[in-house]
């Protein structure tokens, strides 16, 4: 991850990620600290498969503190009152309608670190948010996608 580049998190982002860090040097410290040391009375170190599973573990939990820290060291939040309603932007929530089909769903317009597609939260950088970004209600948008190219309508803007 780049440690220079300014990170955007709606509120909401800003708060799973503080609990995520959080959970994280409280409870799953603590949990691999024990699995470690429970894990010596299974003898030799070199033999040990889980003293070498719990190792593992613990690196990957010390590697996302490490991470989650320089995010919210970087971190710049889209207060309630900035998110725009008027047109695209970061917090936005966006009603758009596929011109090929009519179905209509929402997006929700989040920075690349909250980005969750199975919740609808796209971030600005991926192709479809980054087409969204700055339109207004009534605005078509066309945009390459993997399975070929979409287009779409955009039918609301909401916080």
């Amino acid at each position: 991850m780049q440690t220079d580049k300014e990170i955007l998190l709606t509120a909401s982002g800003l708060k799973k990620i503080e609990q995520e860090l959080e959970q994280l040097k409280t409870v799953h410290r603590k949990r691999v600290a024990d699995r470690i040391r429970d894990s010596k009375q299974f003898g030799e170190f070199s033999e040990n498969a889980e003293y070498e599973d719990a190792k593992i573990e613990q690196a990957f939990v010390e590697g996302r503190i490490e991470e989650l820290k320089r995010i919210l060291m970087h971190a710049h939040v889209v207060e309630e009152d900035e998110v725009l309603t008027d047109s695209v932007g970061i917090g936005s929530i966006v009603k758009v309608r596929d011109l090929e089909t009519n179905d209509e769903w929402e997006y929700h317009i989040v920075g690349s670190v909250e980005a969750n597609p199975a919740e609808d939260k796209i971030s600005n950088e991926s192709p479809v948010g980054e087409a969204l970004m700055g339109r207004k209600v009534g605005d078509k948008v066309q945009v390459e996608i993997p399975a070929g190219v979409a287009r779409y309508e955009i039918v609301g803007i909401r916080k």
